[in-house]
């Protein structure tokens, strides 16, 4: 035996603490009154086993495939964090909801008192809000990335800014203005008024930008609630290469805003911008945002993403396509 080794009186002493502590969760306390040891006696013989190898810790879980996913996700693309929940089948909006409140526990995780937090409107922010329980409330300020739009709850970014600063017991600014100016030398206008420009200064440097990623699929896209498009355009939209949705901009596959007209007329903040932004979170959910999710991806625009299993199958599944084909 080792020099250094235990006898096997003080080595089964060992055994029989980290039994208790490690298997049957006594305290060290309760092990020290069991064995009539002092409780610093207990603890080294804890650290003792550890230094010999004796205790291993086997985590199981049946979401380990979720989590193998994410860590596939950050290696093959620029995220630095993704998050990605269980798909609940024929069930898009307990999917929807589950997206969510994977979402609201990160957003938790990432923000402090002081930050400025800028988000979008969208099905999947509005989700995110409904979910957020924080423990404690953070003295944050919320502000839109985009004009407003009146009409159905999820596509008034003002209404959700408010709601998600009482939510989190912070406060709102404002951006009273619509989402898309008549013309490209109004929109111009707008964009320096005083208290419009004031509240983009700041979603410009937010610590954290929380975003939904839309689809051009009309049966899953908000962009057509804030924005009627005849059917031809839509068409044309997706003939001419037209992936996405971000931030109310139309956006092509390989990330590039699309030069289409109504870009030139939004009151938002570019997707560009969101590089002054401490960290940038995408929401999606639904396989018909795979397609929306690539281009945002290789427009650099996320640095974590939050999504269900089967849109990220198809996400991951794409990937692999694309470099094969490369």
């Amino acid at each position: 035996m080792n020099a250094s080794s235990p006898n096997y009186e003080t080595a089964r002493q060992i055994q029989a603490v980290l039994v208790l502590h490690f298997i049957e969760g006594l305290k060290q306390s309760e092990i020290a009154a069991r064995f009539n040891l002092s409780t610093s006696k207990v603890n080294r013989l804890i650290a003792q086993g550890r230094k010999m190898g004796m205790v291993k810790i086997d985590i199981e879980s049946r979401f380990q495939h979720l989590i193998d996913y994410e860590n596939r996700l950050i290696a093959s693309t620029c995220l630095t964090g993704a998050v990605i929940t269980p798909t609940a089948s024929g069930n898009p909006d307990t999917t929807l909801q589950q997206v969510g409140r994977a979402a609201a526990n990160l957003l938790l995780e990432t923000v402090r008192d002081g930050d400025v937090i800028a988000i979008t409107g969208g099905k999947a922010v509005s989700a995110v809000i409904n979910n957020l329980l924080p423990d404690t409330l953070r003295d944050v300020t919320v502000v839109p990335l985009t004009g407003g739009v009146q009409g159905k709850y999820f596509t008034d970014v003002n209404h959700l800014a408010t709601k998600m600063a009482e939510r989190l017991g912070g406060k709102a600014m404002l951006v009273h203005a619509p989402l898309f100016a008549e013309t490209r030398g109004q929109r111009d206008m707008i964009l320096e008024i005083g208290p419009v420009k004031d509240v983009f200064d700041l979603a410009r440097r937010a610590d954290v930008a929380l975003l939904g990623v839309g689809s051009m699929e009309p049966a899953g896209s908000s962009y057509y609630d804030l924005n009627p498009v005849p059917e031809a355009d839509r068409k044309m939209l997706v003939g001419v290469g037209v992936a996405a949705e971000l931030m109310a901009h139309l956006i092509r596959d390989n990330g590039e805003v699309a030069d289409y007209p109504l870009n030139n007329r939004l009151v938002a903040l570019n997707p560009n911008d969101l590089a002054g932004c401490g960290r940038t979170i995408g929401v999606a959910s639904g396989q018909e945002k795979a397609r929306p999710i690539r281009a945002a991806l290789n427009g650099g625009y996320l640095d974590a993403l939050v999504m269900d299993e089967e849109t990220a199958l198809t996400v991951l599944n794409n990937e692999k396509r694309s470099d094969n084909v490369a």
